[in-house]
């Protein structure tokens, strides 16, 4: 942690410059892939310093790839969720931060999509087309239940926002704040999610995230205190849930993208270092580290692993993308089915690519000017999200009997 962390962050954004707007699928890969190239460079330092990418993210965020998931009606490239998918890959391959911090951003824009007004979608579309950039408030930490406690409270003086919020990531970088919020309604408790101005009066937000990986997405605490919203800021989120929407498992898949993203950086770190640095092993009868037998049946794995965890990401996409077009109760539940298994072969692929970094180097990848752990820190940390083990349960469930996953957006 840097001497500023766990303190309220104060500083305003910088001013905003009119993002490139993404033309279509390929301009996107085309646009991630030189990014992923300049992210690249000094994502090694970020980490082990734990700078915070403003500079970065202005960039991606002049990119235009932030805005180019909406909708073509609304100006937007409206982008495959297959393409956001590889983008967010080819990003997480060169820092699995910088493609952590929009995954909640998009994840806002479908839920925009889905459930918001007309004037709604154009107004926060119009913003995000223009370099607004959206965090995350959803998660709560301190008991042990899932109850939501940050409440949506409405009064003749106007509505308000109170509670306290962890695991914000993208909330230090943005200008809006999706907040999920609770509303007494007929005596009973109705999910929103409330757009918040981060420089509204009562938003604190903190930077005090110190997780051993994952370093510099920003996923500390917001405070709101009575915090005032405008109506036209509310967007509806559990009659989100009630139907059949992707909402779910567009979020997954971006999950699942950047855990293989990050496999495939450990991966390609393993061959620059199988090739330039390692050693082989005495009783291998080779003269150089990449002519190892054992050696090149392990690349082979890996890889191998992780072309199965793209291939099924691809597929899952491909689910995602019906749903969205066609929603309904087996549509959405086929692509959760598909993203499931998606994020079960990425957590897998990613972990093993990250550990085989080490196996296959030797000792000398551990030496902390290379910073190569990083790779095993992020991966490890990110397939935390939410646990695998209950999507083995969910597929297994679904395959054996028939039965569609819950429709809560974790599945």
């Amino acid at each position: 942690m840097t001497s500023s962390a766990s303190r309220p962050v104060q500083q305003a954004l910088p001013a905003e410059t009119a993002p490139n707007i993404i033309r279509d699928d390929a301009h996107a890969l085309e646009v991630a892939h030189i990014l992923a190239a300049d992210f690249a460079r000094e994502a090694a330092v970020r980490d082990a310093e734990r700078r915070l990418p403003w500079d970065e993210l202005e960039r991606y965020t002049a990119s235009g790839l932030w805005g180019a998931t909406v909708p073509k009606d609304n100006g937007g490239a409206g982008i495959s969720t297959v393409t956001l998918a590889k983008t967010i890959a080819i990003i997480a391959a060169a820092d699995g931060s910088l493609a952590q911090i929009p995954q909640n951003h998009f994840y806002a824009l479908e839920v925009l999509r889905v459930g918001g007004s007309e004037a709604q979608k154009q107004f926060f579309f119009n913003r995000v087309l223009a370099g607004d950039r959206l965090g995350n408030a959803l998660a709560e930490v301190g008991t042990r239940d899932f109850k939501r406690r940050t409440r949506l409270v409405r009064e003749p003086a106007g509505w308000f926002v109170e509670g306290e919020k962890f695991y914000c990531t993208g909330a230090l970088y943005a200008h809006w704040i999706p907040t999920l919020v609770v509303a007494e309604e007929d005596e009973a408790e109705v999910s929103y999610l409330a757009f918040v101005p981060r420089d509204a009066p009562g938003v604190t937000i903190i930077d005090d995230w110190d997780g051993f990986g994952q370093r510099v997405t920003g996923s500390g605490s917001v405070k709101f205190g009575r915090v005032r919203v405008e109506p036209e800021w509310v967007v509806p989120f559990k009659a989100s849930f009630d139907r059949p929407t992707t909402i779910g498992p567009h979020a997954q898949i971006m999950h699942a993208a950047i855990d293989l993203g990050i496999g495939f950086g450990a991966f390609e770190e393993t061959l620059r270092f199988v090739r330039d640095r390692a050693r082989p092993w005495l009783d291998s009868g080779v003269d150089k580290a990449s002519a190892d037998p054992l050696t090149l049946h392990q690349i082979g794995h890996v890889r191998l692993r992780l072309r199965a965890a793209e291939a099924l990401v691809e597929r899952a996409g491909r689910f995602v993308d019906a749903a969205q077009a066609a929603p309904d109760e087996d549509s959405v539940a086929n692509a959760s089915i598909a993203v499931a298994q998606a994020r079960i072969l990425t957590t897998k692929a990613g972990l093993l690519a990250a550990e085989k970094l080490f196996e296959l180097s030797g000792t000398s990848a551990t030496a902390s000017e290379d910073n190569l752990d990083r790779y095993w820190r992020n991966v490890r940390t990110h397939t935390l999200h939410d646990p695998v083990r209950w999507k083995y349960q969910a597929v297994g469930n679904f395959h054996l009997n028939g039965k569609r996953p819950p429709r809560h957006g974790a599945i």
